[in-house]
């Protein structure tokens, strides 16, 4: 049996979808022309190729910023045409015509569920990648100067291994007043090493350790060695110093869980944005629906103020979205706001807004 999409549904969906990509691509050309005036200085200091500015940096620019704001995009254009139709008398003429509210929303659903699978794996997959160009591009000709140096590093490289540092030299590959502690299952320090400074040698995977000494503990016996050089073999490697250099938008979702997993067990301060940006990538798809109802509600009535009315609303709850956004996000890194809530409430609230407004539209 051959499935026929309703017509009706064909209809909304088509001006859904067509809408969306007309302001998604007005916008974007919009900021493309911005953002070029803005680094026009960079690429031509430092020499940037057209085919690399348009297919290496605009190329991989453009999906980072649909998957930013997007939702924001598909609430203007939704309030935009829905206006438009309220405008015309066509929501009237449907809703007349016997069909209720809550099916006028199905086409709407449809293209907001579209939308939010598409990012979702555009967001946890093609994103990061086109990232790692992004970042070769900006790194060769826009951020020129490179962070080298980290200072008060305290990690776990290992179950029972703590490592701390006064500081660390990226291009070195050496860390000043270097120490390592080893214990054992319940907790008890066994072994402790200290160095003024250990370098790295690259060719046999060993450390070098200037003024080194080192602690040996048996219950209540202590063994002390000390030299002015020693080869180590410790349980750490230079990518350990500077874990903070990694960038998290680089990393597909299954390569950012095992990243979060491994900085937990370091106890790294990093894991709360690193978790923070799992949890975006999983749960703001669902702004899509939520911004598209909020939009259907508020546009599909017919009132005096038209279309600059329904925008001047919309542009204000979307914009009071993103910033309570961004507000969760720094109680999240900067307070106790836990890091799956200060993504969720957000999208809470919202959606609850969402409801509420449906529920009291026009029928």
């Amino acid at each position: 049996m051959k499935f026929a999409y309703p017509l009706i549904d064909r209809y909304i969906l088509g001006k859904y979808l067509k809408t969306f990509l007309l302001w998604l691509v007005l916008i974007i050309v919009i900021v493309i022309t911005f953002d070029v005036s803005e680094k026009l200085d960079d690429f031509l200091k430092n020499s940037a190729p057209i085919g690399e500015i348009i297919f290496q940096y605009y190329a991989n620019f453009i999906p980072n910023f649909f998957n930013l704001y997007g939702p924001l995009f598909i609430f203007i254009s939704t309030l935009y045409f829905t206006s438009k139709m309220a405008g015309n008398t066509e929501i009237i003429a449907i809703l007349g015509s016997g069909i209720s509210y809550r099916r006028l929303l199905r086409p709407y659903l449809h293209g907001a569920i579209i939308l939010a699978l598409g990012i979702l794996a555009v967001g946890n997959f093609v994103i990061p990648r086109s990232n790692i160009h992004l970042k070769k591009f900006e790194d060769k000709y826009i951020h020129t100067h490179h962070r080298s140096y980290y200072s008060n590093l305290h990690f776990q490289t290992a179950k029972g291994v703590q490592v701390s540092a006064y500081s660390y030299d990226v291009n070195e590959r050496s860390a000043v007043f270097f120490q390592q502690d080893s214990y054992d299952p319940s907790g008890e320090l066994k072994v402790r090493v200290s160095a003024n400074k250990i370098i790295y040698d690259t060719l046999d995977g060993t450390w070098t350790a200037q003024g080194m000494t080192q602690r040996v503990f048996d219950g209540d016996k202590e063994t002390m060695t000390t030299l002015p050089k020693a080869k180590l073999h410790l349980k750490v490697k230079p990518d350990d110093f500077n874990q903070a250099s990694k960038d998290i938008s680089t990393m597909n979702s299954i390569e950012l869980y095992h990243h979060i997993q491994h900085e937990t067990m370091r106890g790294s301060g990093a894991v709360t944005a690193a978790k923070l940006e799992f949890y975006q990538r999983i749960l703001n798809p669902l702004a899509f629906i939520v911004m598209t109802f909020i939009g259907v509600a508020i546009s599909s009535r017919k009132t005096r103020g038209g279309l600059g009315l329904h925008l001047a609303i919309g542009i204000t709850l979307a914009f009071g979205f993103i910033v309570l956004m961004r507000v969760c996000a720094v109680f999240a890194e900067n307070g106790n706001l836990p890091p799956f809530l200060a993504v969720a409430l957000p999208q809470l609230i919202f959606g609850i807004a969402a409801i509420y407004l449906i529920k009291k539209a026009p029928k």
